[in-house]
């Protein structure tokens, strides 16, 4: 680092994003994007968007607001406005703008210990203090433990990586416990498996749910995510997305949010699928001799007993496979694999055949899946 750096950073870690190496083409299960690109109509609509690259966006995104609002009233039947959603560079940015504005030295973060690794550098980037609440030891949050504390609390719902869910009813239980803190859910995954929390807005002023266009609606590229929650909070949220970058969603990537609001039937085909592969890849795995989490994302939570963690994440890579590996205590012996195309997983488990001497197992489970 330079002499330059104000001292506030020095100590920060930078959040490590998955690896993207250009090397050899691989099977590239390790940044749980989707296998499936957007739908024609959305691909159409960012490229008419590119022929008026010249002018700003909507600063206000009024219309992705209100297709937004549209379609949570009609899939829970809320009655949310264009004023319960704020828009973001992705999911991320939403997620530092609420630990700008809801944390500080005398409002700490609280989030469970083994989460979203964002959440620690958000903290540790605008100075808050925080505190880390284990999992349990089926690496279940402990929304009991979560409840006791006072501060604005993180929660992944389905968590990462592990891929595990709280109820509504256990997220309800954490806001009436703690009516004077903040409860975020970020829901990154949440069209994969779990209960929403997006019911509970217009009941709890202490909630905020983020989500992100990246995962179940193929736009990891495009960059855009939201916070929903009541208008109070969205108003704080916006006075700080309006003093950094009031124009923060490019014209083609708010173009192509809208189309896949638009198109939800595309996206939802997606999701079925990519929840039918993860089913039939986590039976095949545990065939394999692999403990694997009951994860409701698009990715699976995994381990052997006989391989070191940190060793089959190298002889996959090897081998022209990604998968992500963490390097704390508790899960080193873990890695997180994303889900997915059909022809993907299959390649995934015969190699994983190969290198754990499965082979007989995984043909027989490859020719169930054709």
């Amino acid at each position: 680092m330079s002499r330059f750096l104000n001292k506030k950073y020095k100590g920060v870690t930078p959040y490590v994003p998955g690896e993207q190496p250009q090397d050899m083409k691989y099977i590239k299960l390790n940044t749980n994007e989707s296998p499936f690109p957007p739908d024609p109509a959305v691909q159409q609509a960012a490229a008419e968007a590119a022929s008026r690259l010249q002018l700003y966006p909507d600063p206000d995104l009024l219309v992705l607001r209100e297709k937004l609002a549209g379609y949570f009233n009609g899939k829970f039947g809320t009655g949310l406005s264009r004023g319960n959603f704020m828009l973001t560079n992705g999911s991320d940015e939403a997620l530092n703008d609420l630990f700008m504005a809801f944390c500080g030295p005398d409002r700490p973060a609280v989030f469970p210990d083994i989460t979203y690794g964002f959440y620690k550098v958000f903290a540790e980037v605008n100075g808050v203090p925080y505190k880390e609440i284990p999992l349990q030891g089926d690496f279940t949050v402990d929304a009991d433990a979560l409840a006791e504390e006072e501060g604005t609390i993180f929660l992944a719902n389905p968590n990462a990586p592990t891929g595990l869910a709280l109820s509504r009813d256990e997220i309800e239980r954490i806001l009436r416990a703690r009516p004077d803190d903040l409860l975020v859910v970020d829901e990154a995954y949440i069209d994969f498996g779990g209960e929403s929390a997006v019911p509970l807005l217009e009941k709890y002023d202490n909630l905020v749910v983020v989500q992100t266009f990246s995962k179940s609606r193929s736009m990891a590229g495009a960059r855009v995510g939201f916070a929903a929650a009541q208008e109070s909070l969205i108003r704080d949220l916006d006075t700080l997305r309006n003093s950094t970058s009031p124009y923060n969603v490019n014209r083609m990537s708010m173009a192509a949010a809208e189309a896949a609001l638009d198109h939800d039937e595309a996206v939802q085909k997606n999701v079925a699928e990519i929840k039918e592969i993860r089913e039939s890849t986590k039976a095949a795995l545990k065939e394999m001799g692999f403990r694997v989490t009951g994860s409701l994302g698009n990715f699976l939570f995994l381990k052997h007993d006989g391989f070191d963690g940190e060793e089959l994440y190298e002889a996959l890579k090897a081998r022209g496979v990604l998968v992500r590996h963490f390097k704390k205590e508790r899960i080193a012996k873990y890695n997180r694999v994303t889900i997915g195309s059909r022809e993907q997983m299959r390649e995934f488990l015969r190699i994983l055949g190969e290198i754990t001497g499965s082979e007989e197992e995984t043909r027989l489970r490859n020719g169930e899946q054709r």
